[in-house]
Parts: C-alpha cells; structure tokens; sequence
C-alpha cells in the first residue's frame, strides 16, 4: 500500500537558528506583533510503499536520519500525512 508521508526536520534546541532570528526580527514591520521564538526547518512530503503505516513511517524515519538531516545538528520527525 502507499502512504503520503510528512518529514519535518528542525534544528535541535541549542543550535543557533539565524534563519529564525531574522524572520522574527522581520515580523514587526510587516505587522506581525506577539510572535517569538521563530524556529525555521525544512519539510518533505513523500509516498511510500508500504505494508502497513508502522512500516511506512520506519522507512521514512531511516530515509530521514540517512539523507534529509543531519542528526548531529537536526531532528527529523515524521508522521502519516492526514488526507482532508
């Protein structure tokens, strides 16, 4: 079966984040008041064959860690992207 996968990968806490800092220094002067502690990441959506979604997001979360992060500096999540 094919899943719709989701990978959401974050710096971990500790890192510095300039690409979070400038857009929230940015925000003001577009409007945007009250918004703090801007993390910015990247996300991939992919489909996956699958047998089951415990065996979808296993291969996603081993792609993840492998090619789209780098797990001394990143977190990869990933999860079952919910259709609507």
């Amino acid at each position: 079966m094919n899943y719709p996968v989701i990978v959401d990968v974050t710096l971990r806490e500790g890192i510095a984040d300039p690409e979070g800092a400038t857009i929230e220094r940015a925000l003001p002067a577009l409007g945007f008041t009250g918004v703090t502690h801007v993390r910015a990441g990247k996300s991939f959506r992919l489909d996956i064959d699958a047998s089951d979604e415990s065996a979808a997001l296993e291969k996603a979360t081993a792609l993840a860690e492998r090619l789209l992060s780098n797990p001394v500096i990143e977190n990869a999540a990933a999860r079952i992207e919910m259709s609507s």
